[in-house]
């Protein structure tokens, strides 16, 4: 099964309904504020929209208004409500400005980082894998560490996931700290609905009764907090506005590989070559048996079925939600090779599997 999991993951290019990579956004020669001649390179046209809206709740407009007009006026879809963003990221950045913005997902980089290392160091086998295990989580987030995309909601979503990941402890039966991770990030994405409802089903699958109604609450408040801004976002829609085209796209394994490779620097690989490594990437946590392996492991494997069902070529950058938690897993294939050799019955009784 993994080798032919390993094959069609290598043959995803050719594959059909495999989209080529999204064209590099364009440079363009400008002049700074002391007349120099320099050349820049462009927003693409996501990007340049999130500024647009931001700039106009800035100058006092309602989002909503801002948001669905800016969307309409470039031809974006403003049906379904999905389609416009949750305006937490829209709304923060207009209040706080560029600079603190900046600063802001700094500090969130730092404490995502600190709180990971310490998650991977605490559990068996971690430490040695730890120093791999971070930086291929700040690979998978590599967009991240360009200020050009702090309007990007998926980076922040991304970070805030890996953070409560990082946060929680089982073993301790600490949870507060990742619950609030996750709650901001659902503010920020409702992508990342899945890992709550994942982190409610371990929970509730370990009998950690009051962990899963607290992860339970944050799943109804989401709902409720969802409802309104489907509501705010069809108040401002107008005969005649675009409709979006079906998320349901049921792309297979190509589309999985797309949305990650497209929104990491697996993109400068061809594709008979970074498929396998997100193949064996999934196999790392797999193989790692630590409640944080079992998590990374379900984490990754549960967004890639979401991505091989929903998205269309144009939602690449949907991969970041989960590039650097997968990524990770290729830390640890040294743990999980010597199981995966014994479970083909090839080095001596054992089996392969992951102990919750």
């Amino acid at each position: 099964m993994l080798a032919l999991f390993l094959l069609l993951a290598a043959l995803a290019a050719v594959a059909p309904g495999y989209a080529p990579p999204p064209p590099p956004v364009p440079k363009v020669t400008v002049r700074d504020a002391a007349g120099h001649t320099v050349v820049r390179q462009e927003d693409d046209n996501d990007l340049r929209l999130y500024r647009r809206i931001i700039a106009r709740v800035r100058a006092g407009e309602n989002y909503y208004h801002a948001a669905v007009s800016e969307q309409r006026s470039n031809n974006y879809p403003v049906i379904p409500g999905f389609t416009v963003r949750l305006p937490t990221m829209a709304v923060l950045a207009a209040t706080l400005g560029d600079p603190a913005m900046i600063g802001l997902g700094l500090v969130l980089l730092a404490a995502m980082l600190i709180a990971l290392w310490r998650r991977v160091n605490g559990e068996a086998g971690g430490a040695e894998r730890m120093p791999m295990a971070v930086s291929l989580a700040l690979v998978g987030l590599a967009s991240g560490l360009n200020s050009r995309f702090d309007v990007l909601h998926e980076i922040w979503a991304a970070k805030l996931i890996v953070l409560s990941v990082a946060l929680h402890r089982p073993r301790e039966g600490r949870w507060g700290w990742s619950w609030l991770a996750a709650a901001a990030g659902l503010a920020v994405r409702e992508l990342v609905l899945p890992y709550v409802l994942l982190m409610g089903a371990i929970a509730l699958w370990r009998r950690r009764m009051a962990e899963a109604g607290a992860w339970l609450l944050l799943v109804v408040l989401f709902a409720g907090a969802l409802a309104l801004h489907l509501h705010f976002a069809a108040a401002q829609v107008q005969p005649g506005d675009p409709v979006s085209p079906s998320w349901l796209v049921l792309k297979g394994v190509s589309g999985w590989l797309y949305k990650i490779n497209n929104s990491t620097l697996l993109y400068l690989l061809p594709v008979w070559l970074s498929g396998p490594i997100l193949v064996a990437a999934l196999l790392g946590w797999a193989g790692w048996r630590t409640p944080l392996g079992t998590l990374g492991f379900l984490l990754s494997a549960g967004y890639a079925v979401m991505f091989m069902i929903a998205g269309r070529d144009n939602n690449f950058y949907w991969g970041l939600l989960v590039s650097p938690m997968l990524l990770m897993g290729a830390a640890f294939l040294p743990i999980a090779l010597p199981s995966l050799w014994r479970a083909a019955g090839l080095g001596g009784p054992g089996r392969l599997a992951i102990r919750a």
